[in-house]
């Protein structure tokens, strides 16, 4: 599956993007990063994707480097909301690290083409664009470890290493990337559901 055929209730992928000639580039990026890899992509193979012309990129994109920063940083910026929402929200802990993980894990399924790029591709960023996605994913972690902390504390998780756990439960999230085929026999849905409940066992909840 391709970007441009991802879904997350998206009506067009990446429609933040303007004008429409970035946002192909945009597209066209995250397909050639996700099968070739960064370094390997040429900004030619770019261009010829989106069907355009090499030079037409640089009206858009100073650089390839560019591009994925900005992949990345939307990417990153979407996965921070899922998880500081699911922090701050209702319910208890129990229920708020099953509605984060459901949506972490949901978002990397229906989105597992970008999820790839934004996720495995961090090494490849100039070092102030990578400073700048490590305190996003800084901030991940941190939802995520207030979240079983909390539950610690109210006697709801049974956990001895809140850190560890928390980069843990982050990191099979993630995977979900590597692995999502969308003709395979689970949806998005199901798959979120699955590592819910998985989370919730591997942090001892309601034991």
């Amino acid at each position: 599956m391709s970007t441009a055929e991802e879904t997350d209730g998206e009506n067009t992928p990446w429609a933040e993007v303007t004008p429409e000639a970035a946002r192909r580039l945009l597209v066209a990026a995250v397909d050639a990063f996700a099968e070739r890899g960064y370094h390997a992509t040429t900004t030619r193979d770019i261009a010829g994707r989106a069907g355009m012309s090499p030079a037409a990129l640089y009206i858009h994109f100073k650089t390839k480097e560019e591009l994925l920063h900005r992949i990345s940083r939307i990417g990153h910026d979407r996965a921070l909301t899922l998880l500081e929402s699911a922090a701050d929200g209702e319910g208890t802990a129990t229920e708020r690290l099953a509605g984060a993980v459901r949506a972490f894990v949901r978002w990397h399924a229906e989105r597992h083409t970008t999820a790839r790029v934004v996720q495995y591709e961090l090494d490849a960023l100039a070092e102030e664009h990578r400073t700048e996605i490590v305190e996003l994913r800084r901030r991940s972690d941190a939802a995520v470890r207030r979240i079983i902390g909390e539950g610690v504390a109210a006697g709801e998780f049974d956990v001895a290493d809140v850190p560890g756990t928390a980069l843990a439960v982050l990191s099979l999230c993630i995977d979900v990337a590597r692995w999502f085929n969308a003709q395979g026999s689970r949806t998005p849905d199901e798959v979120g559901e699955l590592y819910a409940g998985l989370v919730l066992r591997m942090v001892a909840a309601g034991r």
